[in-house]
């Protein structure tokens, strides 16, 4: 981007949590090109236009991006601003990531109804429409009984909390941090290891895509650390065709690499933190060790 540009345009979904990481970004931008102001457009995707949606039936690629995408790729902004989670391995033509925000807490939390909660602690019925979370909640709670729930996250919270969907769902805790929820009537927050739920890829991360010809000036407001986390992240959903329909999971921190797979279960790796050009290579010989 030149320069001499007058006013950024910010392209984000018109969601609580959208809006609450557009701002974040916007801040960043301000730190980051001092003087140049920044505005955000807000825009309706398919996914939030297609709340009864099954992830796993369905499909989910581009659920929450294409419409930025397409307005990016069109001129009409000049920065999309995803939940890097939502973000496709395959961006559109013309488009790349610049990078990503300092990353906030990665980890899953189990909501749990108070008046729902047995004596042991688990709940007898789950909702959650993540493959990923359904598949690991089975091995923490082998007889709870599974349903879908989609929507923002205060309707989830409401759901849960009326008693209108199941005992418990999964909410990340980036979101309710970013929201400034750390408590709701009638419900139990509870977080959850990373070793006991690991993480979407790129999940707790704000990702920031461009045109390719501007993504040096976005990446000045980025954080070098998390961008190459979400990399290898996102190295690890390509190569191996995943994607949020699935139920994979991966994240890299503090040299530690976890990966869960129905057919695997959860693995843990020391992965030193590659050049970002060795991301490929890396991988490659942590799936060979794998499979």
């Amino acid at each position: 981007m030149p320069e001499a540009k007058r006013k950024i345009i910010i392209g984000t979904r018109g969601s609580p949590l959208a809006l609450a990481q557009a701002e974040l970004a916007r801040a960043a931008l301000a730190a980051a090109a001092p003087g140049v102001p920044a505005e955000l457009k807000t825009f309706v995707t398919q996914g939030d236009r297609k709340l009864a949606w099954s992830l796993e039936k369905t499909g989910g690629k581009g659920l929450f991006t294409s419409e930025l995408e397409s307005a990016l790729a069109a001129g009409e902004i000049d920065v999309a601003v995803h939940s890097g989670k939502d973000l496709p391995t395959a961006l559109a033509a013309g488009t790349r990531l610049a990078g990503c925000l300092p990353r906030a807490d990665a980890r899953d939390v189990l909501v749990l109804r108070e008046d729902a909660e047995r004596s042991d602690g688990i709940p007898a019925s789950i909702a959650t429409g993540s493959p990923r979370r359904r598949a690991q909640a089975r091995a923490l709670f082998p007889d709870a009984e599974f349903s879908e729930l989609r929507g923002s996250v205060s309707t989830r919270l409401k759901k849960i909390a009326d008693g209108n969907a199941a005992d418990a769902t999964f909410l990340a805790a980036a979101g309710l941090a970013r929201l400034g929820i750390a408590a709701f009537p009638g419900l139990k927050f509870v977080p959850l290891s990373l070793d006991a739920m690991v993480p979407a890829a790129a999940q707790a991360a704000i990702a920031l895509q461009t045109r390719e010809r501007d993504a040096a000036f976005f990446a000045r407001a980025c954080d070098a650390g998390t961008t190459l986390a979400v990399a290898v992240e996102r190295a690890f959903l390509s190569a191996l065709g995943e994607g949020c329909h699935t139920a994979f999971a991966v994240h890299f921190a503090g040299n530690r690499l976890r990966i869960f797979r129905e057919d695997i279960g959860m693995r843990a790796f020391s992965f030193p933190a590659p050049a970002p050009e060795e991301i490929p290579a890396a991988v490659e010989r942590v799936l060979r060790e794998i499979f």
